[in-house]
């Protein structure tokens, strides 16, 4: 078999196929390099790691067009990282862009996961890149991973990071809990993104009263994918007993005064300024989750 023509025509077939037929031009691109990548695993086994330079060169003279060597190895990655699984790079509204976002991660299950955030949030190549750089996955519960891997049924509290990064465009040092919030409110879709899937705000300083006084909830969300409430508490310190307390009096008005019967209980989320596990692991009430947060 000559691979090189093989590799060859689907490259020029690809650029034919772009021209004649402009709206399926990045399934084209897909599936041509997913062809390519299948060749040149074949051709580096008969003919050793070097027949790709070899044939860079003469893909670029011959073509007039630059096909470096990182990319056809991108290439040889796409195949064999996507031939192995049960899964269709094809199938997806991804680009090569960004599946040249996705390859260098090197791990499968995070490459997966990515894919799905893309998916479910229609991510540009540029924002796809900045949860990448934000660690996002990293930040997961090992438990949510084995989850993702298995496949199993995953809940709202999931897909929270840990820490949660809280964006501050305001030169302000957080201090207080209000300017937390403030931070917070000038970055609303960034910080609903740090909670996982789902999450819509209601508002801030949302006013309940409870016996003769009246308190105020932080932040009042609501996850239409989960369909539930959420209580946010905001608090600049080390979590304390009376946090939980406190949050756990305002999940349980919402839960009295705004649920409905078709809806899930309210889950409570404490962020602060560092996670005391101890107080976590003895916390009687699972609905309620505690999260660090980090600045950027």
């Amino acid at each position: 078999m000559n691979y090189y023509s093989e590799i060859k025509n689907e490259l020029i077939n690809n650029e034919i196929t772009k021209k004649v037929k402009d709206y399926s031009k990045n399934r084209s691109d897909l599936t041509t390099y997913y062809n390519v990548g299948k060749l040149l695993s074949e051709a580096g086994k008969h003919y050793g790691e070097s027949i790709i330079k070899e044939y860079s060169k003469r893909l670029t003279e011959e073509l007039n067009k630059k096909y470096n060597e990182r990319t056809l190895r991108r290439m040889r990655q796409f195949y064999l990282t996507f031939s192995q699984i049960n899964w269709s790079p094809l199938a997806t509204n991804l680009s090569w862009s960004h599946y040249s976002e996705l390859l260098p991660l090197k791990d499968i299950n995070k490459i997966l996961y990515y894919t799905q955030m893309c998916i479910m949030y229609n991510l540009s190549k540029r924002q796809l890149r900045e949860r990448i750089k934000n660690n996002e996955y990293e930040r997961l519960d090992d438990k949510t991973k084995e989850k993702l891997i298995t496949q199993k049924e995953t809940a709202v509290v999931d897909f929270i990071k840990n820490p949660i990064v809280i964006k501050n465009n305001t030169n302000k040092e957080i201090i207080s809990e209000k300017i937390l919030q403030k931070v917070i409110l000038e970055n609303i879709p960034s910080f609903l993104d740090e909670l996982g899937t789902g999450f819509t705000f209601i508002r801030n300083e949302y006013k309940i009263k409870i016996g003769n006084r009246y308190n105020y909830i932080d932040l009042l969300l609501y996850n239409y994918e989960f369909n539930c409430f959420v209580v946010v508490e905001l608090k600049v310190t080390e979590l304390k007993k009376e946090h939980i307390g406190q949050i756990e009096i305002y999940m349980n008005y919402i839960d009295k005064t705004l649920r409905k019967a078709t809806q899930d209980k309210t889950i409570g989320i404490i962020i602060c300024k560092k996670d005391n596990k101890f107080i976590m692991e003895y916390c009687s009430d699972d609905r309620i989750l505690a999260r660090e947060y980090i600045e950027i």
